[in-house]
């Protein structure tokens, strides 16, 4: 239920904004609005304002589905316009005007975008301090001489300044970016003090408290999708977790096996455990060729130490057979709060809006000629599937998976398609070049082609959806 509808709030208030930007400008431009509609099919409500602009006699509606929008503007290439109202026909106004209102759409989404963004860093949100744990072994970071525990302080691309790192999911972001970007990151690591409770000790080396850096050479990855295989690759998973079993799950190997929640694993075998991310590879690794390895497991349990002999479970993960325990497996990360003032918020809700706007664009980019994969692409089953899981997790996740939506809808309509904004504004340019516009039979050519491609697009993204969900 939370699901369904956290996804008809999220479709309605971003539809609503977008359609607002194309009626807000119209107004503004001395264009008749006849009727505003969010949502097709059957009117469940409709209303007429009385006090409206001269000129205006707008209706307002919501449709039986909230899949989209519209405003009908007064036009002569829809319907006979009386000649004393032909001055506030859509077709009739100035070149700059019809653009404007047609961009004012997306231009709308993005602002909210950015306020929603904003809204996130005033109200501040917990998020895992960048202490990074383990990496996977022979991974980037394993090569670059990460070893667990250490916290990235800073970044930067290649020759660039070094850019603070405020949380671990800023750090993830970065190593998104690059990777993608195929740029070779820097990291500026310290070990934090107090250190991890694994590896804390009456006496500290000065050496391991003094800043030092590392590259990470993403740009030999050439990757093409965000997934969890090229987080591998780059070794950083996760935050540094204690290694403490946590829930149980009844009837698993990890009940079979002795284990309680609260235990925290010291070794498995001759190998000493440092953190959660470690434990996990090494129940992950449990696996020699089909068989299930059975693990000798030191703990510490309660006041003293126990050793249980632990024999995982065989699961397949993406087709590779894994070791897995059916139980919490680490601690809760070490948070921070990250808040900004009203200035500084503002300027990060920008930021952001820009930093994931290009990221879209040159996704969307690498996709059209073969360099991503389009698996990327996520139809309303996924959309709808983010929106519960954010809503559940708090205000502020669920106005992180608004903003991101409302960018991903403002730049969708900027793409230079005939059915969408964009290629309205592409008939403009032509228009501005030229001195004339596009004709009646290229116009119909080009709407042909462009809702091809949408639904193209939609089929694979719908595709993709399935896959996931039930794949």
């Amino acid at each position: 239920m939370l699901t369904v509808l956290a996804f008809i709030v999220a479709l309605a208030l971003l539809i609503a904004v977008h359609e607002y930007g194309h009626y807000r400008v119209a107004v503004a431009c001395g264009v008749k609005v006849l009727k505003f509609s969010i949502g097709f099919g059957k009117t469940v409500f409709r209303w007429q304002p009385l006090n409206q602009k001269n000129g205006q006699t707008t209706e307002f509606v919501i449709g039986m589905l909230p899949l989209g929008g519209f405003v009908k503007m007064l036009d002569e290439r829809e319907a006979p316009v009386a000649a004393e109202e032909r001055h506030l026909a859509f077709n009739t106004q100035a070149l700059h005007k019809r653009a404007a209102i047609v961009a004012a759409g997306p231009a709308a989404n993005l602002l909210l975008a950015v306020l929603l963004y904003a809204a996130v860093s005033w109200l501040g949100v917990d998020e895992p301090r960048a202490i990074v744990a383990s990496p996977v072994a022979g991974s980037m970071a394993d090569i670059a001489g990460l070893t667990g525990g250490e916290q990235v302080i800073a970044t930067s691309y290649d020759g660039e300044p070094l850019a603070e790192v405020q949380s671990f999911e800023d750090l993830r972001w970065t190593l998104t970016q690059a990777a993608l970007n195929g740029q070779n990151l820097r990291l500026q690591l310290q070990n934090p003090s107090p250190l991890p409770p694994a590896e804390a000790s009456s006496s500290v080396s000065p050496d391991r408290l003094r800043p030092r850096e590392v590259v990470l050479e993403l740009s030999r990855l050439q990757t093409k999708e965000a997934d969890a295989t090229l987080f591998r690759k780059i070794g950083i998973l996760s935050p540094w977790t204690q290694p403490v079993i946590g829930e149980v799950m009844a009837g698993s190997a990890a009940e079979k096996s002795g284990l309680l929640a609260g235990d925290v694993v010291l070794a498995i075998g001759s190998t000493p455990v440092v953190d959660g991310q470690q434990l996990r590879e090494l129940i992950r690794a449990s696996i020699v060729g089909q068989q299930v390895q059975m693990q000798p497991w030191r703990l510490k349990r309660d006041a003293g130490e126990v050793t249980l002999n632990v024999t995982p479970e065989l699961k397949l993960d993406n087709g590779v057979a894994v070791g897995r325990i059916g139980a919490y497996v680490g601690a809760p990360p070490a948070f921070v709060k990250i808040s900004y003032g009203p200035l500084d918020g503002m300027w990060r809700g920008a930021v952001r809006t820009w930093e994931v706007s290009a990221l879209t664009l040159r996704m969307m980019g690498k996709m059209v000629i073969g360099e991503a994969s389009l698996k990327n692409l996520s139809g309303p089953l996924s959309i709808a599937e983010y929106a519960g899981k954010s809503a559940s997790l708090g205000v502020t996740s669920y106005l992180i998976f608004l903003a991101l939506i409302s960018v991903s809808l403002g730049v969708l309509n900027l793409l230079p398609l005939p059915v969408l904004d964009g290629g309205h504004l592409m008939y403009y340019l032509w228009e501005a070049l030229t001195g004339k516009g596009v004709s009646e039979v290229w116009m119909e050519r080009f709407q042909r082609a462009g809702v091809g491609v949408l639904l193209l697009m939609m089929s694979i993204a719908m595709f993709n959806d399935v896959t996931r969900l039930f794949g």
